[in-house]
């Protein structure tokens, strides 16, 4: 295997931080010189009969997930996608959607994934930037997506969920009942003037395996972010990127067994945090992926009964109804000996109940979807420190500025902006220069936002963020998305959205609003579904007489959130 030079050289120390690893855990890796379409015919040559997918009991073995990827390939190959063409993936966690990822790849075309529940709206805005001509879309939003105005799009090919359920559950939901109709409409809907996904990987033939596929430096992935800055945009992230990070959060866990470990696929497949660790990470271990459409504690638990997972990535609230409901119904869930927490920060209650309920490890990691997307994680032993985001990553390095002047490091134990530098750090934003410029210093140093004070071990604090993004429920609200949408409400004359601290250390998004006339403000709240998707709609909406601002009339979303607090 061909990898990269380490970049530290044999003169220059390790740094202090390492000194807190788990053992065995290196100070740098070597990147191998691959792509992500060959962790998946590594881990089917090795490994061809072990079950690399289970859908509600349904398995898939790695090597018929290679001939299913093979011919999902010649079917993108004869709608013309080439290199470097965008493909648009609008699907929840399925087979289809693992399938539907590698194939694009294997084309050395670019995927683009795309929350299923957004709007039309949104999902129009996110189409026309990045001018997919081809998606491949779960059947109920299908239609949505072939009537989006995108003037690049030509085919949508729709998948029906239902197709990778095992046979009798399949025939189960034929039955003239009403919980058959209810669980066939929640998994799939007829799509009319679409292609369908299914028939035609089906009847398609492998492609030739002489076909050129990607290499290490070309883009795999545009991930939509609002990055720093507030609206979104798509980061560019490359074979190399994706590679890198998953060899660094293998390394960080050892013990790890290739070809006997079971991942539980409960994050979102389009979400960076799950592309890593479910898509990617799981391939290169030739891990078995257990894949749910969407958190659901019932289903999990029974998953659990039939293959229990050995790793478990989430977040927080998924941590906490799991164990309280493994608890009360009496499931193992023993088998579970690491669990990765991250895209908010995790309570100490939390950690110690996943603990008592498993026996496991829960430990709590850092990252942004510029970083694909990790870069701190606490070690996988005794010296984690709850209520730290952790260490650096190998072969990552971190500095902690002035906010206002990132060129000036902070003295040690200083409070700062978090920079963070290594072969995980995107590329830029998608035809957005001037952004990419704002967040990507010289020498490939990645702005974060976010303010954080280090201890003298190198452990990582989050204080405080620059950045005024919303985590709640583990997913990205970006304030001026929200702002714009209610500013166009009739009435409405301005508008400031914040996030409030919302339990189990996640937020709530609120918004202060001007208004002209008297409203009725929870009919404006529903109003706001038709624009935002659920998770995006205020909680609570406010009307303020006037928002605070700056000398030059900018709103202080600071010291709205300050007077929300205080009532």
């Amino acid at each position: 295997m061909v990898t990269e030079p380490d970049r530290r050289t044999s003169e220059e120390p390790a740094p202090a931080w390492t000194r807190s690893y788990a053992e065995g855990v290196p100070a740098e890796v070597e990147v191998p010189r691959e792509t992500v379409p060959d962790l998946l015919v590594t881990a089917a040559q090795r490994y061809p009969d072990r079950p690399a997918l289970e859908f509600f009991g349904a398995t898939t073995s790695y090597a018929e997930l290679r001939d299913a990827v093979a011919r999902a390939a010649t079917v993108l190959h004869d709608l013309g996608v080439r290199p470097g063409d965008r493909v648009a993936l609008v699907l929840p966690n399925c087979p289809q959607h693992v399938v539907a990822f590698n194939a694009v790849l294997r084309l050395g075309a670019v995927v683009v994934e795309h929350n299923p529940l957004y709007t039309p709206e949104e999902l129009g805005t996110q189409f026309r930037d990045h001018g997919a001509a081809v998606a491949v879309a779960w059947d109920v939003v299908a239609p949505v997506v072939q009537g989006l105005d995108a003037p690049e799009l030509r085919e949508v090919l729709a998948v029906d969920l239902s197709r990778a359920l095992p046979l009798v559950k399949r025939l189960a939901l034929r039955l003239p009942v009403p919980k058959a109709r209810a669980t066939r409409a929640a998994m799939t809907e007829p799509a009319p003037g679409t292609r369908s996904w299914d028939a035609a990987v089906a009847g398609a033939n492998p492609l030739d395996g002489a076909h050129p596929g990607p290499a290490h430096e070309d883009v795999a992935l545009l991930q939509y972010t609002g990055g720093t800055t507030g609206s979104p945009k798509a980061a560019v992230l490359t074979h190399r990127n994706l590679v890198a990070n998953v060899t660094q959060s293998v390394a960080w866990v050892p013990g790890l067994r290739a070809g006997e470990e079971v991942f539980y696929g409960v994050l979102p497949l389009f979400h960076a945090y799950g592309v890593l660790l479910c898509l990617a990470a799981a391939v290169r271990l030739g891990a078995t992926l257990v894949l749910f459409p969407r958190f659901d504690v019932d289903q999990v638990l029974a998953a659990a009964k039939r293959r229990p997972p050995t790793f478990f990535p989430g977040v927080p609230p998924m941590y906490e109804r799991l164990a309280v409901a493994a608890e009360q119904r009496g499931v193992d869930l023993s088998a579970t000996r690491v669990a990765i927490s991250g895209a908010m920060p995790l309570p100490v209650e939390t950690a110690q109940r996943w603990e008592r309920v498993t026996g496991g490890l829960i430990v709590e990691g850092y990252g942004m979807t510029e970083a694909s997307p990790i870069v701190l994680g606490n070690p996988i032993g005794p010296t984690r420190r709850i209520g730290t985001v952790g260490l650096p990553y190998p072969s990552t390095r971190m500095r902690v500025v002035d906010p206002e002047d990132p060129t000036v490091d902070r003295a040690p134990g200083e409070r700062g902006e978090l920079l963070v530098q290594g072969p995980q750090v995107f590329s830029g934003y998608w035809h957005r220069p001037a952004e990419t410029d704002e967040v990507l210093l010289p020498g490939g140093w990645l702005r974060t936002g976010d303010v954080v004070e280090v201890d003298d071990d190198g452990f990582v604090r989050i204080v405080d963020r620059i950045k005024e993004l919303i985590i709640t429920g583990g997913f990205n609200v970006y304030p001026s998305e929200v702002e714009d949408v209610l500013k166009g409400v009739d009435g409405i004359t301005d508008a400031a959205v914040v996030g409030l601290p919302g339990g189990k250390g996640g937020e709530e998004v609120v918004a202060a609003v001007v208004v002209e006339r008297e409203l009725d403000l929870d009919a404006v709240r529903e109003s706001l579904r038709a624009s935002l998707a659920a998770y995006k709609v205020p909680r609570r909406i406010v009307a303020v007489d006037d928002l605070p601002r700056s000398q030059i009339g900018k709103v202080l979303r600071r010291e709205v959130r300050d007077q929300l607090l205080a009532g």
